[in-house]
């Protein structure tokens, strides 16, 4: 079943470029690196894709659930907690994840790391009281597809 694109329209324009040039136009964008989430929807139990920057963490990737400062956690890191296996694509690149927030000194040394390549989660952690996530997402083991 093909995954639900969000409903956002510029993030959905981004992940059709994303995947109709497998990455070639979208992996990177404003100036960082991004990647396509596709989580199960915790409520629907649907895929659900959307586009995210990443940063990166030895092998592992990092995400963050800023949804621009909004008071709200973004829907599909929501759907991680209900569920941690995920798909991503990396540029032409897809696998199984498994996300896992951090926590602690680890949480604040990716914090920095992310906000040192996207400035902006600087600001949206000013416009609202929640923590926002850092998420770190693990390639699944073989036969996790």
């Amino acid at each position: 079943m093909n995954p639900t694109d969000s409903p956002i329209d510029w993030v959905a324009k981004h992940v059709k470029e994303y995947i109709e040039t497998d990455g070639r136009k979208g992996h990177r964008r404003w100036g960082v690196t991004t990647l396509l989430l596709i989580t199960r929807g915790r409520r629907s139990g649907l895929p659900r894709r959307t586009a995210l920057i990443y940063g990166t963490d030895g092998e592992r990737l990092v995400v963050v659930g800023s949804n621009g400062g909004a008071d709200a956690h973004p829907a599909w890191y929501l759907n991680l907690l209900a569920e941690p296996s995920a798909h991503v694509q990396v540029g032409a690149e897809r696998f199984a994840v498994t996300a896992v927030e951090a926590e602690g000194e680890e949480r604040e040394r990716l914090w920095e790391m992310m906000a040192g390549l996207w400035a902006d989660y600087e600001r949206y952690r000013t416009k609202t009281s929640r923590a926002i996530p850092v998420v770190v997402l693990e390639r699944a083991g073989p036969g996790a597809d």
